[in-house]
C-alpha cells in the first residue's frame, strides 16, 4: 500500500482517503442543523453529532486519522461558537481532538464498535464539560444537567450509529 509521510508521521493512501471523507462530513454537519443540534430548554446548549465522524474514522483508520477528523470537529466548534465557552480554544478543540485517540483505543482493546462510540462520546461530553466547568463558565450542577441529558442522548444516537456505520465501512474498506 502506498504511504505518503511528512515529519515523521506515515499514512496510506486509504488513510487520507477516509480522513478526507469524514472530514467533509464533519464540514458538511457543522453547516448544517444536524451536526449541532439546539436544546431549547437550555439557552445557547447544543447536543452533537459532530463526534460521529471522528469514531468512525479511528475505527476504521487509526488514532491519527481519528484526530485529523476531531481537529476538524474543533476548529468548527471554535468558529461558529455563539456563546463564551466555545470562544476559547482549549475548550472548543482540545476534547475533540482527545476523541480519536480513546474511541481508537477503546475498539482496538475490546473489538467493540460499541465501545469506541461509547467511550468516544464520553471523552466529548467530559471533556468539554469539565473545561467549561474549569474555566468558570456554568456552575457545577448546570454541568451535571447537561452532562446527564445531552451526555446520554449523544451515547445512544452515536452508538446507534457508529455501530452501524463502521461495520459497513469495515466490510467495504477489506
Amino acid at each position: 500500500m502506498e504511504r505518503v509521510a511528512n515529519n515523521g508521521l506515515s499514512l496510506s493512501l486509504k488513510q487520507i482517503t477516509v480522513a478526507g471523507l469524514l472530514g467533509a462530513v464533519a464540514i458538511a454537519l457543522s453547516m448544517t442543523p444536524l451536526g449541532y443540534i439546539p436544546i431549547p430548554w437550555l439557552a445557547n446548549v447544543n447536543a452533537t453529532t459532530m463526534h460521529i465522524p471522528v469514531i468512525i474514522a479511528s475505527i476504521v483508520s487509526g488514532p491519527l486519522v481519528g484526530t485529523m477528523v476531531g481537529a476538524i470537529f474543533g476548529v468548527s466548534s471554535f468558529l461558529r461558537a455563539n456563546n463564551p465557552f466555545f470562544m476559547n480554544p482549549v475548550v472548543a478543540i482540545l476534547p475533540r481532538l482527545l476523541i480519536g485517540f480513546t474511541s481508537y483505543y477503546a475498539y482496538k482493546w475490546t473489538k467493540s464498535s460499541l465501545a469506541a462510540a461509547v467511550v468516544g462520546t464520553l471523552t466529548n461530553t467530559i471533556g468539554v464539560l469539565s473545561l467549561v466547568f474549569a474555566f468558570g463558565y456554568l456552575p457545577l450542577n448546570v454541568v451535571l444537567g447537561i452532562a446527564g441529558v445531552n451526555g446520554t442522548t449523544e451515547v445512544i444516537v452515536s452508538s446507534l450509529i457508529v455501530v452501524a456505520v463502521a461495520k459497513s465501512l469495515k466490510k467495504v474498506m477489506r
